[in-house]
């Protein structure tokens, strides 16, 4: 289903330039930007993906991951299709590294905020490919969650421009941001992407600005984004201009799409990143893709475990709002207690 596109210009000879991600494509008549869901229709920009559902679930909050949000809570899960990054390792490169295809499901803000109730979820998160792209209905969908009670959630590259994000901060709870490596070759290498620092900006815009709950995610791909320059470089810039409360999940790789030719990441790889980012001031480090271990709250002031988890089972133990229950230290929690959706008719 097509709309108008939100966020473009009108330029000569019928071109138009989007203005939803920081490539700020600028499209002839009849062609796509580097996403192909945005279609330059004689010098009017359409969003064709509106609605274009490819992946629905319901999911543990901490699968995205969200550690510090609303933790054991349930959320509506949903993705669409393409991306505007082309990622050499990515894990969802069936439903990103695609045109749009025809006959694809559609589903209405209405319906989408509908299931999630049903299904007893809290909140609604856009994932699995990039939910920038889909800002036309991820920002009538978020409007119509916040409005029954249930918080919103991007799982993104970050590559949005901050007018697209100006849009969606005022109905937006969380940002979970990918931070792939701190250097040019790194972004360029894993992404093609050169002008990358902007991802940086627009995360503490995300911050500062709105006050969305970000938390940060750096999979770690042996001789790519592993050394000690890369992990130094993301765990430092988290704790100067996000806050040392801020969480780093700093995750393992395993052969995907295609990097089929490297190896999984060393489990050792994953407790030198969680001790670089320690060393640069990061209360809270979390180790993805290994098994029972590094996944625990642990309080800075106290030591005591505040929060387990093992999976996707998670059990708070010593939770005060958004303070350790046993010492009064501020642990940068969105609680559970305040999502409580409101469990009314969605009007269509």
């Amino acid at each position: 289903m097509e709309r108008e596109a939100l966020l473009y210009e009108r330029l000569p000879g019928t071109r138009v330039r989007c203005h939803v991600c920081q490539w700020r494509c600028t499209i002839n008549p009849g062609r796509s930007g580097v996403c192909p869901v945005r279609t330059n229709r004689d010098g009017v920009l359409m969003a064709a993906n509106y609605g274009a559902v490819s992946s629905v679930a319901v999911d543990p909050i901490e699968k995205k991951p969200l550690f510090h949000f609303y933790p054991g809570t349930r959320v509506f899960s949903l993705g669409g299709w393409g991306c505007n990054f082309h990622c050499l390792h990515c894990q969802n490169w069936e439903i990103a590294c695609t045109d749009l295809p025809g006959g694809q499901g559609y589903l209405s803000p209405e319906e989408a905020t509908r299931l999630a109730l049903r299904e007893g979820c809290a909140g609604i998160a856009w994932t699995y490919n990039e939910p920038a792209i889909w800002l036309e209905y991820t920002l009538d969908s978020a409007r119509l969650a916040r409005k029954h009670g249930l918080y919103t959630a991007y799982v993104t590259n970050g590559f949005m421009t901050p007018e697209a994000l100006d849009l969606m901060g005022p109905v937006l709870d969380a940002w979970r941001v990918d931070v792939k490596g701190f250097s040019d070759p790194v972004y360029q290498r894993l992404a093609n992407v050169r002008q990358w620092r902007g991802i940086l900006d627009v995360a503490v815009r995300a911050r500062r600005r709105w006050n969305m709950h970000v938390e940060v995610v750096t999979n770690l791909i042996p001789s790519l984004n592993d050394d000690d320059g890369q992990l130094d470089g993301i765990a430092g810039w988290i704790a100067s201009e996000l806050g040392e409360l801020t969480p780093w999940h700093v995750t393992r790789f395993f052969p995907m799409h295609r990097l089929q030719d490297v190896p999984a990441t060393p489990v050792s790889t994953i407790h030198r990143a969680m001790e670089r980012g320690r060393r640069a001031g990061l209360k809270f480090v979390y180790a993805g893709n290994v098994q029972g271990e590094g996944e625990d709250t642990v309080c800075y002031s106290c030591g005591r475990v505040i929060v387990r988890r093992m999976g996707y089972h998670t059990e708070v133990l010593g939770l005060r709002g958004s303070v350790c229950a046993h010492c009064g230290a501020d642990v940068n929690f969105r609680p559970a207690e305040e999502s409580g959706a409101v469990r009314g008719t969605v009007q269509a």
